[in-house]
């Protein structure tokens, strides 16, 4: 997801959206650890993801606050 997608959605879709994130990201680990996966890259394309959208949250949140 690119950081222009993550500003349009609200608190409670970014916090589905995280949690639909963090569960591919175990997911993506699982099967790494069993068996290399294709593409390793993604492991960290999703850690990203999952930054930024918790950046977003906090950012709400404050001004929100």
């Amino acid at each position: 997801m690119k950081q222009s997608e993550i500003k349009i959605l609200t608190i409670e879709d970014l916090n589905d959206k995280l949690q639909e994130f963090k569960q591919k990201l175990l997911d993506l680990k699982m099967s790494h650890a069993v068996s290399p996966i294709e593409n390793p890259l993604s492991i960290k394309t999703v850690r990203r993801t999952i930054a930024r959208i918790k950046s977003e949250i906090s950012s709400k949140k404050e001004l929100t606050d």
